[in-house]
């Protein structure tokens, strides 16, 4: 392994150590994929599972589940690959990000490796209750997208379009949640303070009910509040951890000459 510690590191180990780095990655994702085709049909029922498990509740009476399909003589296995793939990828981010995180932390200031290590820890968690509570809400989004059905038609879906409709609504929803954290990391790194954060408000909560309102792929109100109103908690949450910094860095000057968000020309 390349050491970058205590001087400067020439462009070609640079090269190299993100090469060695990258190929560790693909393996990383590789064992993943095969993990993800071997669990393939286990994956495609919980992905179904919102679905009403492909139509099996289904009733003469009802048009509020459709039948979901694959097309084409390729289309079986093209779908298997694309779930073995994307597998892979979520099963060894903790691999490729950390792989990424070894590359670029030795670039960083000491006060920068903490608090990217702190985003990175709260980011994860935050993502994934993004994500979690996307996958609740999926029966309701599909019940009611399913409901504009005409009468006595029927409703054959795609599962690769199915598919990247759950992924679309878990990254909009994870996303959504991971943005508060990147207001805290402005105020961390002196871009912006707990006022700034707080000040806005009411635009910011309509900013959240807008943004929902135009990703969430429902146009009822409910599915549009079950995000707004955690995003508008975790806005609030960040700003007031925001004053709590400023109010601490107040009190301590050394911290507040630390705070410099732009190197001076001479240090760059």
């Amino acid at each position: 392994m390349f050491k970058r510690r205590g001087g400067n590191m020439p462009l070609l180990d640079h090269i190299r150590e993100f090469r060695d780095r990258l190929i560790k990655s693909l393996f990383a994702v590789t064992a993943g994929a095969v993990v993800g085709w071997i669990f393939y049909q286990p994956i495609i029922r919980l992905l179904t599972l919102p679905f009403c498990d492909l139509g099996s509740e289904t009733s003469p009476k009802s048009n509020n589940c459709g039948d979901l399909y694959v097309s084409g003589i390729l289309g079986p296995f093209n779908l298997q690959v694309k779930i073995a793939l994307l597998s892979g990828v979520i099963l060894s981010a903790p691999v490729w990000l950390y792989q990424m995180w070894a590359f670029i932390t030795p670039a960083l200031h000491k006060k920068e490796r903490r608090i990217a290590l702190i985003f990175v820890c709260v980011a994860s968690p935050l993502f994934a209750t993004g994500a979690f509570l996307a996958y609740l809400i999926l029966p309701h989004a599909v019940n009611v997208l399913l409901g504009f059905t005409p009468n006595n038609l029927g409703n054959l879906i795609r599962f690769d379009e199915y598919l990247d409709f759950v992924l679309r609504l878990i990254l909009v929803f994870g996303i959504a949640f991971d943005l508060p954290l990147f207001l805290v990391a402005l105020n961390l790194i002196g871009v912006l303070s707990g006022k700034a954060i707080l000040k806005p408000w009411r635009l910011a909560v309509f900013l959240c009910f807008l943004f929902t309102a135009a990703f969430t792929p429902t146009p009822d109100p409910v599915t549009m509040t079950l995000l707004a109103i955690p995003l508008c908690f975790l806005y609030f949450a960040s700003g007031i951890f925001s004053l709590l910094i400023d109010k601490k860095r107040s009190r301590d000057p050394n911290k507040q000459a630390e705070v410099s968000p732009i190197d001076k020309p001479e240090r760059i």
